[in-house]
């Protein structure tokens, strides 16, 4: 029973370890709700007048 008990904690360390180091959809690795070709604002130049 022991061993039953081990090999199931083993499998789910496993799988923690895996699911940790795979990528998120928040890393820019394209996919996922960050758009990294998305239109950046642009910084438009405004005259002043100085006195």
């Amino acid at each position: 029973m022991a061993d039953l008990l081990l090999l199931g904690a083993l499998i789910a360390v496993v799988g923690l370890l895996f699911w940790l180091t795979a990528g998120s959809d928040d890393d820019d690795n394209g996919g996922g709700l960050m758009q990294p070709l998305a239109p950046q604002p642009a910084l438009v130049p405004v005259r002043v007048q100085r006195r």
